[in-house]
């Protein structure tokens, strides 16, 4: 019989941790898909805060530089904070192989076997027995909502689909999000959904557990939320839809309705900001362009059509007050379970710094992400499919209306200038990362900038 393998016995490893593990982690955090760093070499490493968890799992808090390279927009120039459970034995099991980052040669743990521990299913346990059991561990602090009970023995299994952080599922039942790119203060997250429970908004599952950290500074490092087990999220039933010649107006009108129901109760749960903002918002949407042009030539011929949109601003009614909203909209944000939509992922854009995503924008910044979702579903297979997205553009607003109370339709200037924006946005992200892709943002900025909308 095969005996499993475990930990070495316990022991002090803070000093020198990272000459352990610096070499290790330099090679394996550029291949994570959340690693925002992947295009600037990781020059140099340094270890924030360490915590024991248990025997053979290690808390980490690094900071990754990138000295001598310019920033992205939203990053900072000498790098970033990431948050990092890593497991420590001596042999690792081969079902834990999609795991390994490496064998430590040198330091306190030289010898040893490193690995993403939120891989395995032990060190998932435990980490549920934390949250089950609210305490502290070093600056670490386990919470809970009291009047939630979360069983003990849920098997955990992690969420393939992540992409920005690392999402374990226990037992169909919860789903833990743990968030990797850490700023200090509180996540969107956790505040709004929090919020939105208070207000009793039953669009959003509501947080049953967190963890967060007081060292080196405040922040928020995981949220324990309901997982809905028979939800599909937006974009897989709209490419369904798609691909089966469904129509999927009404599916649209009644997100637009989920998507105002949330819009209303976060202008309840949070100060609403206030309007004079338009020549401000104007100006970082006209840099936005200016920079997106610079780096992708098939942008330029378009600059002055869509500067237009931007200069409108001023001019147009500027709608309803800045409140906070999700920030980060689109199909693959909305869960539907039964016959209802629900709204996750609080977060905003990681790339974006925290007290900008937690500050009041316009309502219109989340109709235009959506809006501008429904043509990216219909533009992933030839022949495009333009009017299934006109469709359910205008079934979507509709919802909105019917709930809201105004119509994003009669906001025409301002619904213009953030779907440019978001736009430009894409074109940037396209021409990075997805070249094939950049066609379908491009459709986007030439109806935007030579037909208005």
């Amino acid at each position: 019989m095969q005996k499993t393998a475990t930990p070495r016995p316990r022991r002090t490893v803070v000093t020198g941790t990272m000459a352990s593990l610096a070499g290790l982690l330099r090679e394996w955090l550029p291949g994570q898909r959340w690693f925002a760093g992947k295009d600037r070499p990781v020059t140099d490493l340094a270890l924030l805060s360490m915590t024991e968890l248990f025997p053979g799992c290690l808390h980490l808090l690094i900071h990754a530089g990138h000295s001598g390279v310019p920033a992205p927009a939203g990053g900072t120039a000498g790098g970033d904070c990431y948050q990092l459970l890593l497991g420590v034995r001596e042999h690792l099991s081969p079902r834990l192989g999609r795991a390994l980052i490496g064998r430590a040669e040198v330091g306190p743990l030289a010898g040893l076997t490193v690995y993403d521990a939120l891989q395995d299913p032990r060190s998932a346990q435990l980490l549920l027995e934390r949250l089950r059991h609210p305490g502290t561990a070093g600056p670490l602090r386990f919470e809970a909502d009291p009047s939630v009970r979360v069983p003990a023995g849920l098997v955990p299994r992690v969420l393939e689909a992540e992409q920005s952080n690392s999402s374990l599922v226990y037992g169909d039942s919860f789903i833990l999000k743990v968030f990797r790119r850490i700023q200090p203060g509180v996540n969107p997250d956790l505040e709004v959904p929090g919020a939105l429970a208070a207000q009793g908004c039953g669009r959003v599952p509501a947080p049953v557990a967190w963890i967060r950290t007081t060292h080196p500074r405040e922040a928020t490092l995981g949220v324990l939320q309901p997982f809905l087990r028979d939800a599909s999220d937006g974009w897989t039933l709209a490419l369904q839809a798609l691909a089966s010649g469904d129509d999927f107006t009404a599916q649209a009108h009644e997100l637009g309705q989920a998507t105002a129901d949330v819009h209303l109760a976060l202008a309840s749960a949070f100060p609403a900001g206030e309007h004079g903002e338009a020549e401000r918002t104007a100006a970082a949407m006209t840099e936005r362009l200016d920079v997106a042009a610079h780096s992708v030539p098939a942008l330029r011929p378009y600059v002055p059509g869509l500067r237009t949109a931007f200069g409108a601003l001023a001019a147009c009614d500027p709608g309803p007050p800045p409140q906070r909203i999700h920030g980060d909209l689109h199909l693959g944000q909305v869960l539907r379970a039964g016959r209802d939509w629900f709204v996750i992922d609080f977060e905003g854009e990681p790339s974006r710094p925290l007290a900008e995503r937690r500050s009041p924008h316009s309502p219109v910044r989340d109709i235009a992400g959506m809006l501008r979702s429904f043509d990216y579903a219909a533009r992933q297979r030839r022949p495009w499919r333009p009017e299934w997205a006109r469709r359910c553009r205008e079934a979507f607003c509709a919802g909105y209306a019917a709930r809201a109370g105004w119509d994003p339709r009669k906001k025409h200037g301002l619904l213009r200038a953030y779907e440019t924006d978001r736009a430009v946005y894409e074109v940037l992200y396209e021409a990075r990362h997805r070249p094939d892709w950049l066609p379908v943002p491009m459709a986007a900025i030439e109806r935007l900038a030579v037909r208005g909308g």
